[in-house]
């Protein structure tokens, strides 16, 4: 058995130790928010934040994650998380998701980006481009994705 602390509550899975964290949290648990892509933690679809760091919970195995707090999509954008509603707002502001699959990903990639900033400072087209580059949009959104990385920040300052 192990315990996971998943979106601010305790959860108890029968698992094996190495199942990787994003099948934990969709088929044990029912948060779907969490996408799979490549399953080699190269698209970023099912990025998640670890003690908030955003991880690829793919490779991840819950093993790693005991002990330790797990963030989803559903928390940070249906939450109180303050930058996670910012950069929600902004994403629909700026009208980013085109097919949505990778945006769960970006969405939790863009969160963790601007909270680990110094409040109020406000990122470079390069800095934001460089946070978000683990994350793959086949529909090619990126404009739109560091307009509202950047609009977030702003509302944020």
């Amino acid at each position: 058995m192990t315990t996971l602390q998943v979106n601010g509550r305790a959860q108890q899975l029968d698992v094996d130790p190495s199942t990787p964290v994003l099948w934990a949290l969709r088929d044990s648990l029912g948060l779907t928010g969490t996408k799979f892509g490549c399953g080699a933690a190269l698209c970023g679809a099912c990025t998640v934040h670890l003690d908030g760091q955003a991880i690829r919970s793919c490779v991840t195995p819950i093993s790693a994650a005991e002990g330790k707090k797990i963030t989803t999509v559903e928390a940070i954008t249906g939450g109180t998380d303050r930058v996670g509603k910012a950069v929600h707002a902004a994403w629909v502001k700026h009208d980013v998701a085109q097919c949505g699959y990778c945006q769960s990903g970006q969405i939790m990639s863009a969160t963790a980006f601007l909270k680990s900033l110094p409040r109020g400072k406000q990122p470079s087209a390069d800095d934001i481009d460089g946070a978000m580059a683990g994350n793959v949009c086949r529909c090619g959104t990126y404009a739109r994705i560091r307009a509202a990385v950047a609009d977030a920040a702003r509302t944020l300052a």
